[in-house]
């Protein structure tokens, strides 16, 4: 998945305010207590983050997100 869609993703189901904070503040034990900024720095896989977000936030993530 490429950065400008992971983004679109999470602000679609976020809200760009909100996802921006969730990006920089919320530790995902899915990618071993790190934020979605910290995983992207270190180079984790998009879709990896993303697998992360939907699995912390099931009601949340629209099921055509996925």
């Amino acid at each position: 998945m490429r950065l400008t869609d992971f983004w679109e993703r999470l602000e679609q189901a976020f809200g760009a305010p909100y996802a921006r904070s969730l990006a920089a503040d919320y530790s995902f034990a899915d990618l071993g207590d790190l934020t979605i900024n910290q995983a992207i720095t270190k180079g984790v896989e998009t879709a990896t983050i993303w697998r992360a977000v939907v699995d912390e936030y099931p009601d949340r993530v629209p099921s055509r997100l996925h």
